[in-house]
């Protein structure tokens, strides 16, 4: 199949979702680029369809899951189309839409000695994205997004996941709910504080342990502070004032997983 004219209908609806209220309304994202769209068919991710540039053909290195992806429509399009859908200022050869996956909660509850990172209104996209990145690279078991934080499945967080939003469950959700919730089961609930005198490098992050990591500029909010059983800070020995959120969280995922897993 092949689609040449911006105004089909199927354009209309995919070139929607670089709006976060059409991706909410569909249930549906675009990934951009043949390493997200291999990650995509790799991790076997709903997907609807992969657009592929009529001018220069399907990219080798995505030739041979074209002919093994059953289930997934291969589509060529114009440049035109790709420029429409498209979040970058170069158009990338492929896009893939792909249909959003309700992860439940209840399995992060479940996981033993779970760690799960929890996001609440983190508001730039790219440190969403670089947090889930993290996440993945030391194995957490999953990542909750707080309301108020950015979309994860817009493009600049998608591209700066790099194929991680594939790799672990992620659950969008109500903090004043889902906090409490952990709690109940007897998960620990950690964040940075600057009003806290423990270092990170003497907290003990063995067992049950969700992170929360706030917005860039007011840090946790109110309602979560009150949730928190241990508040940790990050020593550092230069004249910074603080660290970026996605470092600070990268400092404390590793510290965690060193811990867990290097001793």
């Amino acid at each position: 199949m092949q689609i040449e004219s911006t105004q089909n209908s199927r354009v209309k609806e995919w070139s929607s979702l670089l709006e976060k209220k059409h991706r909410d309304k569909h249930r549906k994202f675009i990934v951009e680029g043949i390493h997200l769209v291999q990650e995509a068919l790799t991790a076997k991710a709903d997907i609807e369809c992969v657009a592929f540039s009529l001018e220069r053909g399907i990219p080798s290195e995505l030739a041979r899951a074209a002919a093994d992806s059953l289930g997934v429509e291969w589509i060529g399009v114009s440049e035109a189309v790709l420029a429409k859908c498209t979040d970058t200022k170069t158009p990338q050869p492929v896009f893939a839409v792909i249909r959003k996956e309700k992860a439940g909660v209840d399995k992060l509850f479940e996981r033993k000695d779970s760690l799960v990172v929890v996001l609440d209104g983190v508001q730039d996209p790219g440190n969403v994205g670089t947090i889930i990145r993290s996440a993945d690279a030391v194995g957490a078991d999953g990542v909750v997004i707080g309301r108020g934080s950015a979309d994860v499945y817009g493009p600049k967080a998608i591209r700066s996941t790099m194929g991680s939003l594939f790799h672990l469950p992620i659950v969008e959700g109500d903090l004043k709910e889902l906090l409490p919730k952990a709690k109940e089961r007897g998960i620990r609930i950690a964040g940075t504080s600057l009003q806290s005198a423990r270092s990170c490098y003497e907290y003990d992050f063995t067992g049950p342990r969700w992170l929360v990591f706030g917005s860039e500029g007011a840090g946790l909010s109110k309602d979560t502070l009150e949730l928190l059983d241990d508040a940790v800070i990050i020593p550092m020995k230069g004249s910074a004032e603080s660290l970026n959120v996605a470092m600070a969280a990268s400092v404390l995922l590793f510290e965690a997983s060193r811990q867990r897993d290097f001793r």
